[in-house]
């Protein structure tokens, strides 16, 4: 896929210093872009880059489509509701063992 920027760019991941939640959470203000929409984030940044792991790379769009919120009252109800996505999408590197 041609991405507006380079995925671990500056505008990307940070040089694959930042990966999922972080990425996404860098493109908001906590103070000024509450509340906000699903809506308004993915018509921002839908075809941004999220890099996931070492080797997956994947569109804001494409994981705000497990998104089953339109709207996020403050910067945690983001957090969780991403956090949420992530895991419906399996985009959720990290797994806890079940005994």
């Amino acid at each position: 896929m041609d991405w507006p920027h380079d995925p671990d760019g500056e505008e990307g991941s940070e040089g694959r210093r930042k990966y999922g939640h972080a990425v996404l959470a860098k493109k908001i203000d906590e103070d000024e872009d509450f509340p906000l929409t699903a809506e308004e984030y993915v018509e921002q940044y839908g075809d941004h880059p999220v890099r996931i792991d070492y080797e997956t790379v994947v569109s804001v769009e494409e994981i705000f489509e497990y998104v089953d919120q339109g709207e996020f009252e403050d910067f945690p109800d983001f957090h969780r509701a991403l956090g949420r996505a992530l895991r419906e999408a399996d985009l959720w590197p990290y797994r806890l063992e079940h005994a």
